[in-house]
């Protein structure tokens, strides 16, 4: 029987409910006469927006309680920021399309600075992520990195607060929620590499529903779907997590892909970079994951790693 009514488990955040209903027009675009509701949540994640994420459990905390609802029958489908989905989903659970990605790049944010080289020695500057903490460390070793947790909105506000000089945050968010004039500077890639997934838009439902993934596939984005599966399976081959400063990020040119990837100490005294290329085809997109990680590997990233277990 043809579904005629879904419902999408979502985080209440402004960002999380506007990804939702992104995500409820779509298929409603695809399908005429579809249904579709949507069931907000407090994630673990949301409840401690005081506490490291790299202390309480990581990004995986943002997205528990959703699966948890597509297990009971509350929901059908889960939609999240692909940078907050774990490498390694529970047993039957399956990502079953992923969107087209927005900008990818992380962004300046600040009222007095333009750029982060304008930032004076001492500035302090607000972060959640230790992928962009140690990528600061090593090029303005004099700033000050604090941490900032929160929602885009008390983000921003504690920046207004007078709380940061400046703040970085992802350009994608910041567009989605109509914040763009925010945005002082969007920082390259070769400045900020950003985290694996970032700016992609994920569908997660259970492995066994064939009915809603066949539904999902016009959401598909192939682009983005084959590139967000290298930069995972880069991050899996490593273990990531938010607890590693780790970054990947593919991009398509002219029937190949090249993905580049980061590891780096929190401190941003050790960074190790590499890249690799392969043939824009199906089959391709994990094993050139696996070939950027081991290249890390063999560059020095898991001595960083492991010195990370030590310490964490």
């Amino acid at each position: 029987m043809p579904l005629n009514r879904i419902v999408i488990a979502t985080r209440e955040s402004a960002l999380a409910l506007w990804q939702a209903e992104h995500i409820r027009a779509l298929l409603e675009q695809a399908h005429p006469g579809l249904g579709v509701a949507l069931l907000g949540m407090t994630t673990e994640g949301d409840r401690k927006l005081g506490s490291s994420l790299a202390k309480i459990g990581g990004k995986g905390l943002f997205v528990k309680e959703l699966e948890d609802a597509l297990l009971d029958g509350r929901a059908d489908i889960a939609v999240h920021s692909m940078k907050d989905v774990p490498v390694n989903l529970p047993p039957g659970f399956v990502i079953a399309a992923i969107g087209e990605r927005e900008d990818p790049r992380d962004a300046l944010v600040s009222s007095r600075y333009r750029s982060l080289a304008e930032l004076p020695a001492g500035a302090v500057v607000g972060t959640s992520s230790l992928r962009r903490e140690s990528q600061l460390r090593e090029r303005f070793p004099a700033l000050r990195i604090e941490p900032l947790r929160g929602n885009v909105q008390t983000r921003l506000r504690k920046l207004d607060e007078g709380h940061y000089d400046a703040i970085i945050l992802a350009a994608a968010g910041l567009q989605r929620l109509g914040l763009a004039d925010r945005i002082r500077a969007r920082l390259s890639p070769e400045d900020s590499l950003p985290a694996v997934g970032q700016g992609a838009i994920g569908i997660e439902c259970r492995a066994d529903r064939a009915d809603l993934i066949e539904l999902l596939q016009p959401l598909n984005h192939r682009d983005t779907a084959w590139c967000v599966r290298a930069e995972r399976a880069l991050s899996r081959r490593l273990g990531g997590s938010c607890t590693v400063p780790l970054g990947g990020f593919a991009q398509i040119a002219n029937d190949r892909v090249t993905l580049r990837g980061l590891v780096a100490s929190p401190d941003g005294t050790r960074v190790v970079r590499a890249v690799a290329a392969a043939p824009y085809v199906e089959d391709a997109a994990d094993a050139l994951g696996q070939a950027v990680a081991d290249k890390l590997a063999a560059a020095g990233a898991l001595d960083i790693l492991r010195a990370l277990d030590t310490t964490t």
